[in-house]
């Protein structure tokens, strides 16, 4: 891929992935009605604040053993759509193995940058550092993430709060996304790219899985793959897991499925 090359359409078309599946609304849309229901079933500790704009609240899904390890899961969306209430099903695997689960909410592009948003995560983990206890949530934390949500496990991973990671489908060098529409509300700046790409910024020596689908667009393929081996290159922990077949939407399934690839992963990870 010849980026210099390409039309700003070709750009634009090799970061959409909704345009690349073609039944992407329908998944997403089962998705969330999964989620709505899995959200219905756990009532007890949903959109808990942990700051001061509208976005900043938690869900947590505490697990019978207030020990027992907690999946983090941040929504994807390319920084500016979703929330969290859509992406609760896809912590109900390891929930069913007896693990906790919890999903941060952020404020979406334009209305915050991707600065603020970083730090919003980060904020998140620190709130549920100080408050997991009284919600029954004390165990190990494998920080978790699909396509932005991947970028923001890749930039959090070092949070004190945090054991593990597995980044599913992220974006990891921000350097070609300021010359594609997902650009327009996202505004970043020359220092942005330079200190929010996690391949630009030095490697964090804890454990992270870095898995994508071999049906993917090959610009998130190619950053997975990068960012796997610059960490393999300072020997630190953590697999490259291609999934088989799998595209930019159905790959969440594997962690979703109680014996699901990424599932399996995620149990590894917390021991």
């Amino acid at each position: 891929m010849n980026w210099g090359m390409m039309s700003r359409a070709e750009r634009d078309a090799a970061y959409n992935n909704s345009m690349a599946v073609k039944n992407s609304a329908e998944l997403s849309a089962a998705r969330e009605a999964a989620s709505a229901a899995f959200r219905k079933a756990h009532p007890g500790h949903l959109d808990l604040r942990y700051g001061a704009r509208e976005r900043n609240t938690w869900d947590l899904f505490p697990a019978a053993n207030p020990n027992a390890p907690c999946i983090v899961f941040i929504h994807g969306g390319y920084w500016q759509r979703n929330s969290k209430d859509g992406f609760a099903n896809l912590i109900s695997g390891l929930h069913a193995r007896g693990w906790a689960g919890a999903l941060p909410g952020y404020t979406l592009a334009p209305d915050a940058t991707l600065s603020e948003i970083v730090a919003e995560i980060n904020a998140a983990l620190d709130w549920l550092a100080a408050n997991g206890k009284a919600h029954g949530i004390e165990g190990k934390v494998v920080l978790s993430g699909w396509s932005a949500g991947g970028h923001l496990t890749a930039m959090c991973l070092g949070h004190r709060r945090v054991s593990a990671g597995l980044a599913i489908s992220g974006v990891y060098e921000l350097g070609p996304i300021r010359d594609t529409y997902l650009n327009e509300k996202l505004q970043l700046s020359d220092g942005e790219i330079e200190t929010l790409s996690p391949m630009r910024l030095p490697m964090v020596a804890k454990p992270m899985l870095i898995t994508y689908g071999t049906a993917e667009l090959p610009p998130l393929v190619s950053d997975s793959r990068h960012l796997h081996a610059k960490r393999a290159a300072g020997h630190l922990p953590g697999a490259l897991l291609p999934i088989a077949g799998a595209d930019h939407f159905t790959i969440v399934h594997e962690l979703r499925d109680s014996d699901g690839a990424l599932t399996k992963q995620a149990l590894l990870l917390a021991d």
